[in-house]
């Protein structure tokens, strides 16, 4: 059956594109690779980001959970964290297995900083089992 691979890459509406270029090259180090004038493309490992420039980009938080998390390794997460908390507003307290920090970009979009793969959460949940959560084989 035909199924979907990964994923091919985010795109976020921003409100000034300049900023968010700022942010996501120099706060969180993404290499930019293209930029015209309604957007730009900026890699972080096998990550595509495209940011879209939108005069209706939201400025404030969306009200529920949803947001991107990126890896960060775990000898880099004290002093890359330190420099966000510096820059970016935090929207929440880690309530997780391993590091993370829960940050906000400059358009609102929630973002997460974290050490850690589904690998190593499916292994604390095995190590920490809790009524009505279910984990499913290969």
């Amino acid at each position: 059956m035909p199924a979907v691979t990964g994923l091919n890459h985010i795109t976020l509406a921003v409100a000034e594109l300049p900023r968010s270029v700022r942010f996501y090259r120099d706060l969180l180090g993404m290499t930019l690779r293209a930029e015209w004038p309604e957007g730009a493309y900026l890699e972080a490992g096998a990550l595509w980001l495209c940011l879209s420039s939108d005069a209706k980009a939201r400025r404030e938080p969306h009200p529920d959970c949803t947001h991107l998390a990126f890896d960060v390794a775990a000898h880099e997460f004290d002093a890359l964290a330190e420099r966000i908390r510096e820059n970016a507003a935090l929207w929440r307290e880690n309530r997780s297995e391993g590091a993370s920090l829960y940050f906000l970009d400059p358009d609102g979009h929630k973002l997460e900083l974290h050490v850690g793969s589904l690998e190593s959460r499916l292994a604390h949940y095995r190590a920490n089992p809790a009524p009505g959560r279910i984990l499913h084989d290969r």
